[in-house]
Formats: C-alpha cells, sequence, structure tokens
C-alpha cells in the first residue's frame, strides 16, 4: 500500500463565522487520482484551498507526508509539494507561454529546463511559445496552467474545476494527462462539479453535500445512482 501523501482528518472550516465544512476525512496516495465531486456549494473549493494552505481551518488535521501541517502558511505548503491549480486556469494572459513558464524558475529550475519538459508534455505549447497566453484556446490555457504547477515538481497536485468551460474532448485529452502525472507518483485531488469527467480515471471518489461526506470509495456503478439522488437534491 503506498503512504498517504495528503490527508484531511476531521477537517472544519468556515467562511464569515458559519461552517462549511462538518468533518472532512479525506486522503490521497501516492500515484493515485481522487475525485471529489458534487454539487455547487458543497464546500469543494474551500476543501482544496484548506489543503493548499489558503483557507484556515477552524478545527481537525492536515497531514503532509505524515506529518502535521495545519496552519502551514501556502508558500511553505508548495515548497513542501503541493500545488493547487484553482478554477480559472491562473496564467497571466498579456505575457506570452514562454514568459508565463520563465516566471517559474523561481523553483531554481532553468528555463530551458521548463520549456523542454512543457512542450514535451504539451506540444500545443511549443508551437505557440511566443503567443500572449490570453490569446490560446481554453484548453491550451488549462494546458500551460498545468504546465506552470508542474514546474514546481509537484507531490500533491490539486486541481479545481479542470474541465470549466471546456469541450468534452479537449477534457478527456486533459485527463490523460492528469492520468500520466498520477503515474509518475503524484497524489491527485480533482475537485469536479461533472463526475463523467473524472471517473474513468479515478482510483477513489468522494461525494461532498452541504460540508460533509455522504459517500466515499472506489467509482463503481453504485456511485452514478448516488450521485443522481444527491445532485438531484433528494437526501435530506
Amino acid at each position: 500500500m503506498t503512504a498517504r501523501l495528503l490527508e484531511l482528518s476531521g477537517i472544519r472550516a468556515a467562511h464569515g463565522g458559519i461552517t462549511v465544512l462538518h468533518g472532512i476525512d479525506l486522503a490521497v496516495r501516492a500515484g493515485q487520482v481522487v475525485a471529489l465531486l458534487g454539487p455547487n456549494g458543497a464546500g469543494k473549493t474551500t476543501t482544496l484551498k484548506v489543503a493548499a494552505g489558503v483557507h484556515p481551518p477552524t478545527g481537525g488535521r492536515l497531514l503532509l507526508g505524515g506529518r502535521d501541517a495545519t496552519g502551514m502558511p501556502p508558500g511553505d505548503l508548495a515548497r513542501a509539494g503541493v500545488c493547487l491549480i484553482p478554477e480559472g486556469r491562473g496564467v497571466f494572459p498579456n505575457l506570452s507561454v514562454r514568459d508565463n513558464l520563465q516566471m517559474m524558475t523561481f523553483t531554481g529550475r532553468a528555463r530551458e529546463e521548463i520549456e523542454e519538459t512543457a512542450y514535451a508534455r504539451f506540444p500545443a505549447l511549443g508551437t505557440r511559445r511566443a503567443q500572449a497566453a490570453g490569446t490560446l484556446s481554453g484548453g491550451e490555457q488549462q494546458m500551460l496552467a498545468l504546465a506552470r504547477g508542474l514546474a514546481t515538481d509537484p507531490a500533491v497536485l490539486l486541481l479545481d474545476e479542470l474541465s470549466m468551460g471546456l469541450a468534452p474532448l479537449v477534457v478527456a485529452g486533459l485527463y490523460e494527462h492528469v492520468a500520466e502525472i498520477a503515474r509518475q507518483g503524484v497524489a491527485v485531488l480533482v475537485v469536479e462539479q461533472f463526475a463523467t469527467a473524472v471517473l474513468k480515471l479515478a482510483d477513489h471518489a468522494a461525494v461532498l453535500v452541504r460540508g460533509r461526506i455522504r459517500w466515499q470509495g472506489h467509482p463503481d456503478s453504485s456511485l452514478h445512482a448516488e450521485l443522481s439522488s444527491y445532485y438531484l437534491g433528494s437526501p435530506t
């Protein structure tokens, strides 16, 4: 059994004094893709932000590689190997693809190495290296966001709504890259509202509803029935 690289234990979190996460228990192992699913407002993005240190928990523990990382600043978590790619892609639209990648040299890696790795993984970026990131297609911008994140050589990759605004065929291609990243030993936690986009590659899935995990386990046919009922709002 591979090690748990990321673990949320009894995590509680609040926005403006209102509790939005009510004791989340979730773990991601090396080489594993875990899908965190649920309807809008369930608390999925807050869960990712807690895992990245961006949003402070009000209770519970965040463990990284088995060590307590609760309350650790996001910069320290990033240096420890946690990479968050937020909803909205997070590229600098007025900068070229090359300049977006060059900004990642703060990791200590040479620009040439970062570019070579990015273009090998995403050939489309190599053909557009001088193009402004804001003029790329949505899928290409997401590729660039992934390439930038992977330049940090993360142990834990947190992805928020990778599929947002993209055609199904483009999404399928992006998730093929995510599966390859996991095969290299990275622990991947993916937040998705649209379950079909990620369940084909997920090793484990959890359904979050109103700040509580209502179901988790290996994705199978029973999960689809669970999702249908939760998304339609029938459970109380």
